[in-house]
């Protein structure tokens, strides 16, 4: 196994024939030192999966814990942050999320509001522990007093049925 940091990879120029990077890219000291690395060690296209902070607020989340959001979207870099840190062509996707999505990030269950009362499914997303046990207690009344009275099916019930939801995943693809 290597240890490795991703502003110091030690492999050589070139070495791979594409990279990808999969919701790290927040967890780096240094992006664009990190980014420069992956670069430099990648022929072909470097791949990462991300989110858009300035997205997140669309999730119905927001209206119940935005202290969530906020502290998700401070730990994400600008997608013009990524970009610029690749250089070269870089292409930015929106990604879809499917309704039956089972990956446990928050935006997978924005049709699915009941799994988020799973303490569980909230720990499954590191968002929730940045923020207060008052905060997280706070979410999980309002939103089962909303879902009991039907407050939050009046609300947001058209996601229950929305195939996808455009949220605050991309992916950005950087080509030499």
């Amino acid at each position: 196994m290597v240890d490795a940091v991703a502003e110091d990879l030690p492999f050589s120029d070139r070495t791979f024939d594409a990279a990808l990077a999969s919701f790290t890219v927040h967890q780096w000291r240094d992006l664009h030192g990190g980014l420069r690395e992956v670069r430099r060690v990648t022929r072909g296209p470097v791949v990462i999966l991300t989110c858009d902070p300035a997205a997140l607020e669309r999730s119905w989340i927001n209206d119940y814990a935005p202290e969530v959001i906020a502290t998700e979207a401070s730990r994400y870099p600008t997608i013009t942050d990524v970009r610029s840190g690749l250089g070269g062509t870089v292409k930015v996707e929106h990604l879809p999320i499917p309704l039956a999505c089972v990956d446990g990030f928050s935006e997978a269950y924005y049709g699915r509001p009941e799994a988020l009362l799973d303490p569980g499914a909230r720990r499954a997303n590191s968002a929730w522990s940045f923020v207060s046990h008052k905060t997280e207690d706070r979410f999980d009344r309002a939103l089962r007093a909303d879902l009991a009275s039907g407050a939050w099916d009046d609300r947001y019930g058209h996601l229950r049925t929305q195939p996808t939801f455009d949220g605050s995943l991309r992916l950005v693809v950087g080509h030499r």
